[in-house]
């Protein structure tokens, strides 16, 4: 399929109906960038799983970074749907799973990511602010009952998208993912784009708050030990403030785009090549977004110290292991005898 005509299969189109989509760029370059975040993702995912799984939650700094990785690892999972209906090598039935569930998946996990790096930015402030400060807000089970009711509340706003995409599939109207929703479903659609905007900025707004409460701490600090202990001072400002880089890199230029991008899909934009320079900005900024799998390690290791030493364990096992392997007898002998 070479084109896509913008039409919605249910009644009056609010696309214009010979529009096609410029899908050069979607078959063939993002494609290869997902597929490299899928493999780095799995990788570095799949070791986080298995180093995590073998660290108690004693902390809601540790909760808050599990379910992070959860939200991670259920996005690289589905990338393999995307890279496969993106590239034109699905049949048009997994192109309509696509549309109705593995997306809004995929954004539902990536706004427990958002919510959760929130979170996590607000007790790194609240650690060096008010170590001392009020218990509940430092209670594990706390940190868990936040946790699950960040995932219900993003469950129940993605749930309707999924049952209101109820239009009969055909190989025509799953080339675009709105043709699939009725008209109710378009209203909600575009309703969550502005809640989850609201949300980005949110947590947006807190970063800032709590990160400029931060760069003061780390200052004054800094101006008590002088140039005494600079590197250390140095060091510590870098690993705080890796969650927000990690933020602002990954999720701001795609809350940047995706509001006039959702008006193109509602009907609110009515020129062609209007819609086809939104859908490509959309899908760049997306795949930065999506880096984020990649990313969030960095805050495992570089902030979460049972994560570093467990992964610092593993490591030297795997050193010993492989020297041990490869110095045979024979080659212990050759280096006796030299």
């Amino acid at each position: 399929m070479s084109s896509d005509i913008f039409n919605i299969s249910n009644g009056s189109s609010p696309f214009p109906k010979n529009c096609q989509r410029d899908i050069s760029v979607q078959r063939t370059v993002f494609p290869a960038l997902y597929t490299c975040l899928f493999f780095a993702g799995i990788s570095l995912n799949g070791l986080s799983v298995w180093i995590f799984f073998r660290i108690p939650s004693t902390s809601i700094f540790i909760v808050y970074l599990k379910n992070t990785l959860v939200a991670d690892l259920i996005m690289t999972l589905l990338l393999p749907f995307k890279i496969l209906t993106d590239a034109g090598l699905a049949p048009w039935q997994l192109k309509a799973f696509v549309c109705r569930f593995s997306a809004v998946i995929f954004y539902e996990t990536m706004y427990v990511s958002i919510i959760l790096l929130g979170l996590i930015g607000l007790d790194r402030c609240l650690k060096i602010v008010k170590p001392f400060g009020k218990k509940w807000l430092q209670n594990v089970s706390f940190a868990k009952i936040l946790s699950m009711l960040v995932w219900l509340f993003m469950f129940s706003l993605s749930l309707p998208n999924i049952i209101l995409s109820n239009q009969t599939p055909t190989p025509s109207s799953v080339k675009k993912c709105a043709s699939l929703k009725n008209q109710l479903g378009l209203k909600w659609h575009e309703a969550v784009n502005y809640i989850c905007q609201f949300i980005f900025w949110t947590v947006f707004i807190l970063m800032v708050l709590v990160y400029s409460v931060i760069a003061k701490k780390v200052y004054e600090s800094y101006t008590k030990s002088k140039s005494r202990n600079f590197q250390k001072t140095k060091s510590t400002t870098f690993r705080v403030f890796i969650i927000v880089a990690v933020f602002f890199i990954c999720f701001s230029p795609f809350h940047f785009t995706r509001v006039p991008y959702t008006l193109s899909q509602t009907g609110s934009v009515a020129d062609c090549k209007r819609q086809n320079q939104l859908f490509i900005a959309k899908e760049s900024t997306l795949w930065i977004a999506t880096a984020n799998i990649c990313l969030d390690p960095l805050i495992y290791i570089f902030l979460c110290k049972p994560f570093r030493k467990m992964l610092a364990k593993v490591t030297r096992r795997r050193y010993i292991s492989t020297t041990m392997e490869t110095d045979t007898p024979a080659t212990h002998i050759n280096h006796t005898t030299v």
